[in-house]
C-alpha cells in the first residue's frame, strides 16, 4: 500500500503527480480537530467498496488502523506502527529501534513492513467486514516513559461481537500518546480499472479520552487529498457523519478541498476492554 505519510501536504491538484491519472482512485482524507489523549474510538459504515482499498479510521501520529478489500472474497483488519528511522527496507533498521512486539490477539498475524517508510504491522485476516456493517475501532496509548517509547494497542469490533485485540506495538516516540487522527480512503490497487470504482464510506463517532478520563467528541474534520490530479472526489457530513468518496462517478458536490467541516456529537462513553500486558515477543 502506498499510504500518504505527509497528509497535509497532500491537499490539490496543483504540482499534482500525473502519473497517477487513470491509474488509481485518488486517496481523500479527513483530518479530525482532536484533542490529544491516551484512546481513540472510531467507527466507520462502508457503503461502496472495490478490491484493493484501504479504508483507515484510526490514522495517528506515529501508526494507522482500518479496513481492507482485498479481493471479493477477502475482507481483513489492519494495524501498523513505525519504526522512528527513515529509509524503506525494514532489514535496515538497527534492532535497537524498531518497533516491538508486545501484545497479539488470537486471530492477528504479524510481521514487518517496508517501502512506506518501515515498521510492525498486524493483520486478522478472517474479520470478513461487510459494507453496510457498522465496524468499531479503538486505538489505547501508554506512554513507557524510562524507554522513551510509547505502547500503542488496536482492537476492531463487529456488529454484536466482542471487541477482538490485534495488537499491542511500542515505538521510540518519547511517550506521546494519540495525537493528529485521521481517517483516509486509499485505493491501492492502481490498475487503471480500480480508478473507475466508486469508493464510499461514513465515520461516526469519533471521540478521544483525555488524560482526565473525560471523552471529547470530534465534531471538526478537514478534507484533504493526495497529489492525484483526479477531480472525482466528494466529501461532508450525514446524519451527524463524516463521509468520504472517491473514484467512479464521484463529483465534489459538497465540502471542499481544504475546507473544515462540522457536526454535532455528544461524547458517548466506550466500554473498555482489557488492555493486555506489555512484554516483548518474538516478531516475524
Amino acid at each position: 500500500m502506498i499510504v500518504c505519510l505527509l497528509l497535509t501536504q497532500h491537499v490539490a491538484p496543483v504540482g499534482a503527480d500525473e502519473s497517477l491519472a487513470g491509474k488509481a482512485c485518488r486517496s481523500v482524507h479527513l483530518q479530525y480537530q482532536a484533542q490529544e489523549g491516551e484512546w481513540f474510538h472510531n467507527s466507520i459504515v462502508v457503503e461502496k467498496s472495490a478490491p484493493g482499498t484501504y479504508f483507515c479510521t484510526g490514522g495517528f501520529s506515529q501508526g494507522y488502523l482500518g479496513i481492507q478489500q482485498m479481493d471479493s472474497d477477502k475482507h481483513l483488519a489492519i494495524f501498523s506502527v513505525w519504526d522512528p528511522s527513515s529509509g524503506d527496507d525494514p532489514k535496515k533498521v538497527d534492532p535497537e529501534k524498531r518497533v516491538r512486539l508486545l501484545a497479539k490477539g488470537p486471530d492477528t498475524r504479524i510481521g514487518r513492513f517496508g517501502g512506506e517508510g518501515t515498521g510492525g504491522q498486524s493483520f486478522i485476516d478472517n474479520l470478513n467486514w461487510k459494507p453496510g456493517q457498522e465496524v468499531r475501532f479503538l486505538l489505547h496509548a501508554k506512554a513507557m516513559t524510562a524507554e522513551k517509547r510509547t505502547a500503542y494497542t488496536a482492537w476492531v469490533r463487529l456488529p454484536d461481537g466482542p471487541w477482538q485485540l490485534m495488537a499491542t506495538f511500542s515505538t521510540l516516540s518519547d511517550g506521546r500518546l494519540l495525537k493528529g487522527t485521521y481517517a483516509f480512503i486509499e485505493d491501492f490497487k492502481r490498475n487503471g480499472a480500480s480508478a473507475k470504482i466508486e469508493r464510499r464510506s461514513y465515520f461516526k463517532n469519533a471521540q478521544t479520552r483525555n488524560t482526565s478520563g473525560e471523552w471529547v467528541p470530534v465534531t471538526k474534520a478537514r478534507f484533504t487529498a493526495d497529489s492525484n490530479p483526479s477531480l472525482s472526489i466528494d466529501s461532508g457530513t450525514k446524519d451527524n457523519a463524516f463521509f468520504l468518496a472517491t473514484g467512479g462517478p464521484v463529483t465534489n458536490t459538497h465540502v471542499k478541498l481544504r475546507e473544515t467541516m462540522s457536526i454535532e456529537a455528544k461524547a458517548v462513553p466506550v466500554e473498555l476492554p482489557e488492555v493486555p500486558e506489555a512484554k516483548p515477543l518474538k516478531q516475524g
